[in-house]
Parts: structure tokens; sequence; C-alpha cells
């Protein structure tokens, strides 16, 4: 929010017979002097959860605040489910994980017996991400049990 625009509001606010518009006014205040605990504070008071870090394996950069991802500092492009599951097999590194235990985080749902599912999204992701899709470094299958993402 601009400057200009916060004292646009606490000007217009200032008159307003509504309790609510009190305690907006107030906060447009703290925004407007530009104290950083009033903006670490959710509406309900609690505290707002840090960024969670950046996760880094050889070439690759998973920067799970901006849902991005690069490879040799270029950007890889993925879809919103493809980034789920890259993300939660690269944040749990390291950890086998059945196609059953990936339906289950990525989507939060009950798992409906469709592997082919989660191996279409893992196949497109091993095109995306892998140097060569065929013999991956990242993305890793464990044969008869699941996929990890490489610890080295």
């Amino acid at each position: 929010m601009t400057p200009e625009l916060a004292a646009r509001l606490c000007r217009a606010l200032e008159d307003a017979p509504d309790p609510g518009a009190a305690a907006l006014l107030a906060r447009l205040t703290e925004l407007r002097e530009g104290r950083a605990d009033a903006l670490l504070l959710e509406l309900d008071g609690a505290p707002v959860p840090a960024a969670e870090p950046v996760i880094r394996c050889r070439e690759v950069e998973i920067r799970p605040a901006a849902r991005q991802v690069l490879r040799a500092g270029r950007e890889i492009p993925l879809t919103p489910k493809e980034f789920d599951i890259l993300y939660f097999l690269a944040r749990n590194r390291g950890q086998v994980f059945t196609k059953e235990q990936i339906y289950r985080a990525v989507w939060d749902a009950d798992y409906l017996l469709d592997d082919s599912n989660i191996m279409a999204f893992i196949r497109k992701l091993r095109k995306k991400l892998e140097p060569d899709p065929d013999d991956p470094v990242y993305i890793l299958t464990i044969w008869g049990i699941g996929y990890k993402f490489s610890d080295e």
C-alpha cells in the first residue's frame, strides 16, 4: 500500500462511527508509520511463520516461498502439482515414499489406487528437471517401494 493511499484511507475513516473502522484506522496508522511488528502479525495476532528455506541439491534450487525451481540458474516452469510433489520429496530428502504416501501428502485426500497418476507426474518432473530423464540423479526410483529425492 502506498503512503498516499494509506493517508487517504485514514482520513476517510477518521469520522466513521463503526468500531471496526477505528481498528482499521489504527492498523493503517501503524502501517503508515512503518512499524515492522505490525507487519509480522496476522489479524488474529499469531506470528506469521518464517519463509521456508531454499533447498539446494547440485544444480537445482527450490524456492518454496516463490514456488520457483531453478536448474543451473535457469527457471524450470512447473505446474502447481508438479511443484508440490517435487517440494514434498525435496524437503524430505533421502526418505523413500510410496506412491500412496506421495498422493496423500500432495492431494491431501484418500488414495484412489491410481499409481499411473503419480508415475505420470514423476515422469513429467524428470523430463523438466533431470539432465538425463532415463538416468535420474534428483528424483530416484526405489524399485518395489516408491521414490525419493537425492540425498547427495
